[in-house]
């Protein structure tokens, strides 16, 4: 089937980007937060400071940049730091343990009083200076964040055990972005805020030899997503939006688990690339001496598995496609695809609306999201069950005329429809393009909420099995659902018939020579599989980057990648002149 072509299938008529909202922010649900924690997140990362630290302010130029790195490891080393010093837990004679921030934030932030501190044990924790505040020549306050978790360092001269020389020099080179490690008692402050306060070993681990852009905020995407290592320091949103894609993914492994699906690794590189109506990346393996193809979807190899007596895969994986790149689409893209064996259409509707509630309940804490839409809010409702479109019963009553035997290819009578109803469709012209793009134009706007489409043309779903309705019409076996405009599963009962195989592999290579580099090419040692059978099969695939866009609230499907790919820079730009 062309599960998720062009993450899921490129459509040939742009959509606009959904931009929906958190529902909950991760950092407000999380159960060992509280306010204060929650606000000293947002001082650390958002709020510049007033201090002497020189990375305080953002420098534009790369070779002020140069300099300031030169001149901050010769400075660490006149004052006797080692920049890079292998890591050690603290010496026993401190009786400290290293305690991630998150527990002591778990531990303490709804059991302290204000102005209260345990020293009962001192604890070790170690992190990144995100905030350096200079009170007095004898007190710096820091906020150091450990994974994503944020917590305040109080560096006083009264509570530290070192020299006036020892704390003079680490208040004065110590800046925002180092990795530090420190030991102390935890309490609260008399405002209330949760602190480590340092009586010991206060340890340079690794310097920041770059200023943080915190005034900018570093909020241009080409910037961002060419220092993507700076964007989710200077961006905890980033870091947030990661989090949840890897909830997404852990729920969706766990859903099938359960359900006893067994998890397969199909190959990536192959000699013919099929399984999705999508142009393949081209590679050549040297050792073979062979021309190769990254996999557009592991559709053609998961068949065969259900065809060996693996009644119930399931892959989560990669795949490539060497085409165009948008808000929806990415040529490296991840999607889950599964097929069970004795399973129906009505199965997988039901499967489908089961995964995306329950998903939605535990990834945002509800079946309902907020979606803006126009400069409005709507509501978006994963509610089940979701609503359902007959694509050619609905097209017929739009466009007020029947549709002509698409099997006979009437190209010149759809193009004349096209046209009478104002729609371009691109060269070639196939039937299966002209009818996507049909589709695109008069269904898809309508399909905020989650929504079904079903019953299209046999042409346009090479691999799906036919069913006939009580109308007559016969389609094929295929749904597709649609959140928000964006296409994230399509599913189909399989063609299991290697004769109907043949001859539709054959029109497909027809379409491939006829200028349509994303039609799929005949592919003999699948249909040679076939004949030993395939039982009745359901098989389904959904695009897990744009699920994850759609829960998050992510216009750009780079949002929702750690590392999306980018078109390159001029040559005259280096990467380190464009981040401040």
């Amino acid at each position: 089937m062309s599960h998720i072509a062009r993450s899921l299938r490129l459509r040939t008529g742009a959509r606009k980007s959904a931009i929906i909202p958190l529902h909950h922010s991760s950092i407000a649900h999380a159960s060992a937060w509280s306010r204060p924690a929650v606000a000293l997140w947002h001082r650390a990362y958002s709020t510049p400071s007033k201090t002497n630290d020189p990375s305080a302010a953002d420098i534009s130029e790369a070779g002020a940049a140069a300099t300031w790195y030169t001149d901050r490891l010769q400075q660490l080393n006149q004052a006797g730091f080692t920049a890079y010093p292998r890591y050690q837990p603290p010496v026993p004679e401190l009786h400290s343990t290293v305690v991630p921030v998150r527990d002591l934030i778990s531990k303490y932030q709804d059991t302290l009083d204000s102005g209260a501190k345990d020293e009962s044990q001192k604890v070790t924790i170690n992190g990144r200076i995100h905030t350096k505040r200079d009170s007095s020549s004898k007190l710096v306050w820091f906020d150091v964040v450990q994974d994503g978790h944020p917590i305040q360092a109080v560096f006083s001269r009264r509570m530290y055990s070192g020299s006036d020389e020892e704390y003079a020099r680490l208040a004065k080179h110590l800046h925002r972005g180092d990795h530090i490690q420190l030991t102390g008692y935890i309490g609260k402050t008399k405002t209330g805020q949760l602190s480590v306060f340092v009586t010991d070993a206060l340890q340079l681990l690794s310097p920041c030899l770059h200023p943080l852009p915190t005034k900018s905020g570093l909020r241009d995407p080409e910037k961002r997503f060419r220092s993507r290592h700076l964007d989710l320091l200077i961006n905890p949103e980033g870091v947030e939006k990661l989090r949840k894609r890897s909830e997404v993914i852990r729920f969706i492994r766990k859903f099938f688990d359960d359900r006893h699906f067994l998890e397969v690794e199909t190959p990536i590189l192959s000699t013919q690339a099929g399984g999705a109506n999508a142009k393949p990346f081209a590679t050549h393996a040297n050792a073979l001496g062979l021309d190769m193809q990254m996999r557009v979807a592991p559709e053609l190899y998961l068949k065969q598995l259900v065809i060996g007596g693996m009644d119930r895969v399931y892959e989560m994986g990669k795949q490539f496609r060497n085409e165009g790149i948008d808000a929806d689409h990415n040529p490296e893209f991840t999607t889950c695809e599964f097929y069970q064996a004795y399973a129906t259409l009505e199965d997988l509707f039901s499967t489908t609306e089961d995964m995306l509630e329950g998903m939605a309940k535990a990834v945002c804490g509800s079946t309902t999201i907020q979606h803006e839409m126009d400069d409005k809010q709507v509501e978006v409702s994963f509610q089940k069950p979701f609503r359902r479109i007959n694509i050619m019963e609905t097209l017929e009553e739009k466009l007020g005329e029947p549709f002509p035997d698409l099997n006979n290819e009437p190209i010149q009578q759809l193009l004349s429809l096209c046209k009478k109803h104002h729609v371009y469709v691109s060269a070639p012209h196939t039937v299966p393009r002209i009818m996507d793009k049909l589709i695109s134009q008069f269904i898809e706007p309508e399909c905020i909420q989650p929504t079904f489409l079903w019953g299209h043309p046999l042409i346009m779903s090479p691999l799906a099995k036919d069913i006939q309705l009580p109308s007559g019409r016969v389609v094929a076996g295929r749904f597709e659902l649609f959140v928000v405009g964006k296409e994230i599963v399509n599913a189909y009962e399989e063609l299991n018939d290697p004769v109907q195989q043949r001859e539709r592999f054959t029109k497909q290579q027809q379409d491939k020579d006829s200028g349509d580099e994303e039609a799929q090419p005949m592919d003999l040692s699948f249909c040679g599989a076939l004949e030993y059978g395939l039982p009745p099969t359901a098989g389904w695939g959904m695009g897990v980057d744009r699920v994850c866009q759609i829960l998050t609230g992510s216009h750009h499907i780079r949002d929702v990648l750690a590392f999306p790919t980018m078109r390159p820079l001029p040559k005259q730009t280096s990467p380190e002149s464009n981040v401040q």
